[in-house]
């Protein structure tokens, strides 16, 4: 999707796609990635999402990217606190100790702006991007990435036919092709989770797999 299509969804306050809650994933998967205290971590497509106070209070140095400034303002507000306020490149960017937040296009980032990355968390961004989108996005995530840099990645499918996107269905073959060429890939969860998602059983949807992987990279 063009910026924007979510600039429009978020001056509508269309943003239901946030959970009111840190992911449970989160909680129970980062620790595998076995990352010490202050590792540089990068949340793409990030929105306001409370993953990332949590893991900034978890004692990682956080950089989340999106195109809002209202996903950015809505993110010091609820923590409390202002954030010095900068341009760089295309950006502006917004900065506490432990938080940067980069307003504009993820795939206009540079690995100079993000700077050092130990590690990603995807919650919902791979699923935000159409297909012909996705490899790109993954070849962006990889160039703003370290070496042996560490990654979550969580997401879902579901028969693409059913419904339009966003959010897409993005099938674990998927994941695959897109970085078993560069990351090792471990499946950490495979749930369907229809039942508690009445929107998509309303909008048709038949089946809706829950996935988790950790992406570790081989470089």
């Amino acid at each position: 999707m063009e910026p924007s299509f979510w600039l429009e969804r978020w001056a509508r306050g269309e943003t239901g796609f946030h959970l009111p809650a840190v992911n449970p994933y989160l909680l129970t998967y980062w620790p595998r990635l076995q990352l010490p205290r202050g590792a540089r971590v990068l949340v793409p497509l990030s929105g306001k999402s409370v993953d990332l106070p949590w893991l900034r209070a978890e004692g990682f140095k956080v950089t989340a990217i999106d195109v809002s400034p209202l996903a950015a303002d809505a993110v010091f507000s609820a923590l409390g606190e202002t954030p010095l306020r900068t341009c760089q490149s295309a950006f502006e960017v917004l900065e506490i100790p432990g938080l940067r937040f980069l307003v504009g296009d993820f795939f206009a980032a540079t690995p100079t702006l993000v700077g050092q990355v130990d590690a990603s968390y995807d919650r919902a961004a791979l699923i935000a991007l159409p297909p012909d989108r996705r490899p790109a996005y993954a070849a962006q995530l990889n160039a703003l990435q370290g070496p042996g840099a560490r990654g979550l990645l969580v997401g879902f499918e579901y028969p693409q036919a059913e419904m339009n996107g966003p959010p897409f269905a993005v099938h674990e073959a998927e994941v695959r092709a897109l970085f078993g060429a560069t990351h090792a890939i471990e499946t950490l969860v495979r749930v369907d989770i229809l039942d508690t998602e009445p929107r998509f059983r309303a909008r048709g949807v038949s089946s809706l797999v829950e996935h988790v992987y950790t992406l570790h990279c081989r470089g």
